[in-house]
């Protein structure tokens, strides 16, 4: 019996030690060797390791040359992987600490692209309807001639699409419900848009508001 609790101890005495030194190997790396584990990872699927690859990168090295492209890596491997907070998290880190103009002009188009792709129910995310609008508004006023406007002017018009049939059909309900004047506030927001009724083709789920319009 002694024997036999001896073994499994050793044994776990190794798998711990083997651990420790596999950890303490991962530190104190340089810049590129954190790189490329992150780019390893990303191409192979594993963004859970990325993402610790990553931290180690910005926690090591805050300064090297090497974040700037590894963020926008990172922001693009979540989009790809329909990870859209995460692809978020990574561009508001890309602009704000990496991007110069031209390059933030490009990322905040992806960030509009990752809230616009990030709709999951219209009921449940009306906030982030209305503050993906305002956000495709001022990315319009700010860059009027970018190659990206075009893009985001089709976002915005699938957003307002969105828009239309959710005040229509919350005024719906509340005629429904009897309550008149909150359906009234709806009617008057949608009464003024540019198509018709009878121009507007309706999806069936909600998701398909949003992308499939």
């Amino acid at each position: 019996m002694k024997r036999t609790l001896l073994a499994v101890a050793a044994i776990v005495l190794l798998f711990f030690a083997g651990c420790a030194s596999k950890q303490a190997a991962e530190y104190n790396k340089s810049d590129i060797y954190w790189y490329q584990k992150v780019l390893y990872y990303v191409s192979n699927e594993n963004l859970d390791k990325a993402d610790e690859y990553y931290t180690s990168l910005q926690s090591e090295h805050f300064a090297s040359p090497l974040l700037k492209e590894a963020t926008l890596i990172m922001a693009m491997a979540h989009m790809d992987a329909e990870e859209y907070l995460m692809a978020k998290y990574y561009l508001d880190e890309y602009i704000k600490r990496y991007a110069d103009a031209e390059d933030r002009e490009f990322a905040k188009y992806l960030k509009i692209k990752a809230s616009f792709l990030g709709f999951k129910s219209i009921n449940r995310d009306q906030k982030l309807l209305h503050e993906t609008i305002q956000e495709a508004l001022a990315y319009e006023r700010s860059y009027p001639n970018s190659k990206f406007t075009p893009l985001v002017d089709t976002i915005l018009t699938k957003l307002y699409l969105a828009q239309y049939v959710l005040d229509s059909s919350i005024a719906k309900l509340y005629e429904r419900r009897g309550k008149e004047k909150a359906a009234a506030i709806y009617r008057k927001k949608i009464e003024n848009f540019w198509l018709s009724k009878d121009e507007i083709y309706v999806p069936k789920a909600w998701y398909d508001y949003i992308i499939n319009w």
